[in-house]
């Protein structure tokens, strides 16, 4: 397993850590130094990307420093082998950045960014953080929808030819990526639904102001299909290059600098998501099945994309 948990353990008694325990509450180091570590520590799985010559899934460059899975060292394998004329970001659903996709990019690779979250309070919370005057970061509190996505990027961002889009709002994501037009970034990062298969290009119908938590009790009904990001993604002129090993995040780059990664289709590079996150109409974890978590949302509507109508869940046959 490639992750900095491996170093970690092989160091736990030369730190006094014990990694069981809640690291903000255990750990004898403060949060400052362990990212100092956890930076230190990535940098070394960095040096291991860069002396491959090639891989055949993402999964074999994965680590996790700040990311919520193994994206930070995806990203660094894909920004390894493309030369990123305007090292900026973008990232959206960043709660408070203690976790996201951006964060090692911002700290070890001095890139710049903007960050956008619909809480005041998480925004608050970034910009008393010591990386909001350390470092080129902007972090503005909006609610992200179709309609306001490009004024919010072209008001904080005048270059179009940026680096990365990361986009994790847990609704809207798709709709939200077929409307920008603002920048053309050479790497995106989107979250899909692999609730939804890989046959089916389907997505969430849109709404505006669309909640996760009130969109349906269970919490799965959310987001598109990776097949429907796919279809998204080439007519945008990007080549669908993997997803995550935990099944959460699709990555694609722009068809002009993709010549280095293998490509896949929707149903060839899938991955099924190990997590559960599914709930009751109580509110609380029941850590259903993928198949449980349809038949939960089965009489709710999804939009199909090539047939442009909307279709119960249900009648979808989802593989």
């Amino acid at each position: 397993m490639n992750s900095l948990q491996n170093y970690l353990e092989k160091w736990r008694d030369k730190l006094n850590l014990n990694l069981n325990k809640n690291l903000s509450e255990k750990l004898l180091l403060d949060r400052n130094q362990y990212e100092n570590l956890a930076i230190l520590l990535g940098k070394l799985h960095v040096e291991r990307i860069k002396n491959l010559k090639k891989i055949n899934s993402l999964d074999e460059v994965e680590f996790k420093v700040f990311s919520q899975f193994g994206n930070d060292g995806i990203i660094q394998y894909l920004i390894d082998r493309i030369k990123i004329p305007n090292k900026i970001f973008i990232e959206f659903g960043a709660s408070n950045y203690l976790e996201s996709n951006t964060r090692f990019l911002l700290q070890n690779d001095n890139w710049q960014g903007l960050i956008i979250d619909g809480s005041n309070d998480y925004i608050e919370f970034i910009k008393k953080d010591r990386i909001y005057y350390r470092h080129n970061l902007t972090a503005i509190a909006e609610f992200i929808t179709k309609d306001n996505i490009n004024k919010i990027i072209k008001s904080n961002i005048q270059i179009k030819d940026i680096g990365l889009l990361s986009i994790d709002i847990d609704g809207n994501d798709y709709w939200v990526w077929k409307e920008i037009n603002a920048i053309y970034p050479i790497i995106v990062i989107c979250e899909y639904n692999s609730l939804l298969g890989s046959e089916k290009a389907v997505v969430v119908p849109y709404k505006a102001d669309f909640s996760i938590l009130e969109a349906h009790y269970s919490c799965s009904y959310y987001g598109a299909s990776l097949k429907a990001l796919v279809n998204l993604a080439t007519d945008k002129g990007y080549d669908f290059i993997g997803c995550d090993s935990e099944g959460v995040d699709a990555f694609f780059v722009r068809k002009d600098y993709s010549k280095f990664f293998k490509k896949f289709d929707a149903k060839s590079g899938f991955v099924q998501g190990k997590y559960r996150i599914s709930r009751d109409s109580s509110g609380q974890f029941n850590y259903l099945s993928r198949d449980k978590a349809i038949q939960a949302m089965a009489h709710l509507k999804i939009y199909d994309i090539l047939s442009q109508e909307m279709i119960k869940i249900k009648d979808l046959n989802l593989k």
